[in-house]
């Protein structure tokens, strides 16, 4: 009888995402078709990190936080390796390589690595061995948590110092408050949960805190720890401005980091995470390999999660793949929802916009006269996506029936016009003990709690409440049985105002705010918080978007405050995850010359560049620069920066055009090195790139550019607007139609200046065209409905008459030291014998092909240096 041989799967990492992927692939039968093995870190089995603060406030034991005990694994056929680190993966050999050195095999590899605490540089955080000063502990893991218990129950402490003021921070100062230490928290942004909160609600937060007796400190950075001599551990802290705080512990809460060690080491596509498709699959591996990530190590679509719901929706999408229940299972990232006034026009949408697949039910009703627009999207009995304009009443309704999978009426429509049961009841069916929130325990009767004390906003009822400030999955359900709750009293929902501002620090939309800053010539970011902000109070989440706003308001005028800029904008280029920065010279439609590439090759051997790497822009990336050797890369390289990290117009991609392709129609490459040189450098409210193509058949892709541009012969040239190739792909609309390369780079400007003056901050343009409508854009800016063509122009050319190129700073820094120092400390990998770090699949770096092919013509030469 022939017996199928088991395929071997090997699970890196035994946390939350991968024991939550065995547990799925046990309920499909998977052990019939694998053997298991999993290596974890840590000697235990699998436990719920998120309650971890439980156990350290003494109000949970260990033994209540494990999913999944060490006898479980052996009930279910399943090897586990606890304790046992894997550093490193053979992908041709199809084996895992141990601490120990010993290899395994495998069929199938799944990495679930997780993530680990971030330490940001500190003086005296570390021994000379690289171990922590005794004292100092982050709040991650099982063995942490019991170390920061038995030091905090010794008796021998009294003061507890807690960096970082988010979630995780401010639960570990509670739980050792619990403990009778005098705690105080160090938070580097002026306000607490600065990535959940607002600043108003922080400070509803900070002085709930203190008046729990915990102190607060915010707008304060860390950066270095003192130790006792005689002890040999952690005696206070030191903050930049000066301050000191004694301590006899210190915790260190600064966010965390995706491990991906082993995928860098293996040599798989890692930027942020492990880079995986929809079916979690590591992407670029060698052919026939069978490897897949998951969990806060992987990222997808752009996207990094460090929620637990993310990674369940990935667990169950990979077990589907891997089991075969399901081959075609996908992963399409968090479900997302929008509800916001536009232009004065309500505007809700709930996950697909319109149908992708032929069987797909689209329900529409339209009435133009009215400005109402309102579809629903079903696929196989289910509600998929929702939009509507106009009239939005109805979004909470269809969130429910999105969210939970609920039962549709036979006739569609009736989720639009009546939903009857089938969702306004749902949420009355609720118990009030049904819990809403589960990062943060928050119930259907606290919800309604809060609003019968007077909270009648979806943000005042989250303040009191917390519900939605943990993961966030929660927040649609929230805003549903908010405004049930609400109208059961009789009252009205009110909205937050906060979600029509341009910045959150500044309340005013974004033409209150054009206007006042014209009006009282406001020149600088501090002066525009002075006159404009509640109190005169600076906001650390407003200072970018202010800084773009100025730049385009006052091209000549504006005073340059760095404290208002991002690390990237402050140096100039672009950092990465182990705190050196990339460096992308301007290379004016892809072109470039023999002397650019050797003074290119020459600066990457004399400074060490990590990798050289030719970017989808058609330019080359220097990465692993460091901080210091900045100002002079660019003065050995003296060429202009690229802008590849900043909010502005960064490339022109162009195709060969009509000197060498024989379907070439119009000179694009001529076309693509002039609207370079005229827009270099132009801050925008989210970043720009255009492409331009010599032919429809779009090489360059110009028609998923932000400004795309097309040649179709006979001297006309077709330009398209609000495209997009990234996380979203849009084709751009058609803006126009013109006759001459000159005709092009006005519109251009014209494009570039109105998006630049009405564009939210961070609004791409795939979202600002919809937003306006292309019929709109070419009234305006083809046809001069407003009259404003003539000022749009003045304007774009103002700007450009003011481009700087900010490498030639490296002159003159505008502060000492600016460049003197990494931002962030390095973090070297270990380099595994016999394969270059960094080199793919174990290719030695030097033995890369990098092949650029380059037009011949001495004028594009010309343009291509200067």
């Amino acid at each position: 009888m022939h017996v199928t041989r088991k395929r071997h799967l090997v699970l890196v990492g035994n946390g939350m995402a991968g024991a939550r992927l065995l547990e799925e692939l046990l309920e499909r039968g998977a052990s019939d078709q694998f053997e298991i093995t999993v290596f974890g870190d840590e000697p235990y089995g699998n436990y719920n990190r998120i309650m971890l603060s439980h156990v350290l406030a003494g109000e949970d034991g260990e033994e209540s936080i494990y999913l999944n005990e060490i006898g479980w694994y052996a009930e279910n056929g399943i090897e586990l390796r606890s304790g046992v680190r894997v550093v490193d993966v053979d992908l041709p050999a199809r084996e895992v390589v141990d601490a120990t050195g010993a290899r395994t095999g495998y069929d199938v590899l799944v990495i679930a690595t997780g993530s680990s605490p971030h330490f940001p540089p500190m003086d005296g955080l570390r021994r000379e061995d690289g171990s922590l000063l005794p004292g100092v502990s982050g709040f991650r893991s099982l063995d942490e948590t019991r170390a920061m218990l038995e030091e905090a129950r010794s008796g021998h402490h009294e003061r507890a110092v807690v960096i970082g003021g988010g979630l995780l921070g401010l639960e570990a100062a509670k739980g050792l408050q619990n403990h009778g230490l005098d705690v105080t928290v160090i938070h580097s942004p002026q306000h607490l949960m600065n990535q959940q909160l607002d600043a108003d609600a922080g400070a509803v937060l900070r002085r709930s805190i203190e008046e729990a007796g915990i102190s607060v400190v915010t707008g304060a950075r860390t950066t270095g720890l003192t130790a006792c001599t005689e002890k040999g551990r952690v005696s206070g802290v030191v903050l930049k401005d000066g301050r000191t705080f004694p301590a006899d512990m210190v915790v260190v809460t600064a966010g965390i980091r995706p491990t991906t060690d082993v995928g860098l080491r293996a040599g798989l596509v890692v930027e942020r995470g492990i880079v995986v498709d929809d079916q979690m699959r590591c992407v670029e591996q060698p052919v026939g390999s069978q490897v897949y990530a998951l969990g806060e190590c992987a990222q997808h679509r752009g996207e990094t999660y460090g929620l637990v719901a993310p990674l369940w929706e990935q667990a169950t999408v990979l077990a589907d793949v891997l089991s075969g229940a399901d081959p075609d299972a996908a992963y399409h990232g968090s479900r997302t929802s929008t509800k916001l006034k536009v232009a004065g026009v309500d505007v809700a949408s709930i996950g697909q916009s319109g149908p992708v697949h032929p069987e797909d039910e689209h329900v529409v009703f339209s009435d133009v006269r009215r400005g109402l627009y309102q579809s629903v999207v079903v696929r196989d009995g289910r509600l998929v996506g929702a939009t509507l304009l106009g009239d939005t009443r109805k979004s909470a309704a269809l969130q429910q029936v999105f969210d939970r999978g609920l039962p549709l009426p036979e006739q569609r429509v009736e989720l639009l016009f009546d939903l009857g049961a089938t969702a306004e009841g749902s949420v009355e069916d609720l118990a009030d003990d049904a819990q809403v929130c589960n990062c943060n325990g928050v119930t259907k009767g606290d919800i309604r709690s809060a609003v019968a004390g007077g909270c009648s906003s979806v943000r005042g009822v989250m303040d009191a409440t917390r519900a939605g400030k943990g993961c966030g999955s929660c927040k649609d359900v929230v805003g549903t049985l908010v405004e049930h709750a609400v109208a059961a009293g009789g009252g009205a929902l009110t909205e937050d105002p906060s979600v029509h501002w341009y910045v959150p620090g500044v309340p005013l939309r974004k033409d209150e705010l054009v206007a006042a800053i014209r009006e009282q010539h406001l020149t600088s970011v501090s002066a525009v918080f002075a006159a404009l902000a509640p109190g005169g109070t600076e906001d650390a989440k407003s200072k970018m978007g202010l800084t773009s706003l100025l730049r385009t308001l006052w091209p000549t005028e504006f005073v340059d405050e760095r404290d208002a800029r991002f690390i990237n904008d402050r140096v100039h280029a672009n950092i990465q995850r182990d705190g050196t920065f990339s460096v992308v010279p301007q290379m004016k439609g892809g072109v470039t010359t023999p002397d650019q590439l050797r003074r290119i090759a020459d600066v990457a051997e004399k400074y060490g560049v990590g990798m050289l790497k030719v970017t989808g822009g058609q330019r080359i990336d220097m990465l692993g620069v460091t901080k210091e050797d900045l100002p002079k890369v660019w003065a050995d390289l003296d060429m202009p920066s690229g802008y590849a990290y900043g909010k502005s117009m960064r490339t022109v991609k162009t195709c060969v055009g009509t000197d060498y392709c024989r379907f070439g129609l119009g000179d694009s490459t001529a076309l693509g090195i002039a609207i370079e040189e005229r827009f270099q450098g132009i801050e925008t409210p989210a970043k720009l790139k255009l492409g331009v193509v010599g032919c429809p058949r779009n090489c360059a892709e110009a028609y998923v550019k932000d400004v795309g541009v097309v040649a179709i012969g006979g001297g006309k040239w077709e330009v398209y607007v609000g495209g997009a190739a990234g996380a979203s792909v849009r084709k751009g609309d058609l803006l126009a139609t013109v006759d001459s390369p000159e005709a092009v780079i006005a519109l251009t400007g014209r494009f570039i200046q109105f998006y630049r003056t009405w564009g939210n901050w961070l609004e791409r343009t795939y979202d600002f065209v919809p937003r306006l409508s292309i019929e709109r854009l070419r009234l305006v800016l083809v046809e001069d409905s407003d009259g404003m063509c003539e000022q749009l122009d003045a304007e774009i050319d103002a700007a450009c008459a003011a481009y700087r190129d900010p490498w030639k700073e490296r002159d003159a820094p505008d502060a000492p030291g600016r460049f003197s120092a990494p931002a962030l400390p390095l973090l070297p990998l270990p380099v595994v014998p016999g394969r270059p770090m960094g080199a793919p699949g174990g290719t030695p770096r030097e033995q890369l092909p990098v092949e650029v092919v380059m037009p011949n013509r001495e004028a594009l030469m010309a343009g291509a240096q200067q």
